[in-house]
């Protein structure tokens, strides 16, 4: 087994003692990778939920691509958020990176936590689980 630490100068780089996205790979083939809690710090000021939710997402398919993985790759989300008012809010922006026919959209496994703060005081953070 090897494991591989992914970065790319795309998404924003960590603020703390871990790293973006951790590749595990098993001698056979394949991998998994794990995406670290993404945020928007880079918006300013914070307040619009969408937006915040669309470069959340859009700096883990940056990680994603890093790795030569898509969404589709992704099994599994954590979402945290603020204020579970947004949760619909949310959902609709998340719903919009994962790509299925109409019979079958494909959307992974997983959970929405409201949480008193988040990092750099966000509104939402989202981290990943994908295979290869």
């Amino acid at each position: 087994m090897t494991k591989q630490i992914v970065y790319t100068d795309k998404a924003p780089a960590p603020i703390g003692p871990y790293s973006q996205a951790i590749l595990v790979k098993p001698a056979a083939g394949g991998g998994t990778l794990y995406v670290s809690g993404q945020v928007a710090i880079e918006l300013a000021p914070l307040g619009d939920i969408r937006a915040e939710t669309r470069k959340v997402m859009e700096n883990i398919g940056t990680i994603l691509q890093a790795a030569g993985l898509s969404y589709s790759n992704i099994v599994k989300t954590s979402i945290f958020v603020k204020d579970m008012n947004n949760f619909a809010a949310i959902n609709e922006v998340y719903g919009e990176f994962f790509a299925g026919d109409a019979d079958s959209p494909y959307h992974p496994a997983r959970e929405t936590v409201e949480v008193a703060r988040l990092p750099k005081d966000v509104n939402v953070e989202i981290s990943v689980i994908a295979v290869d």
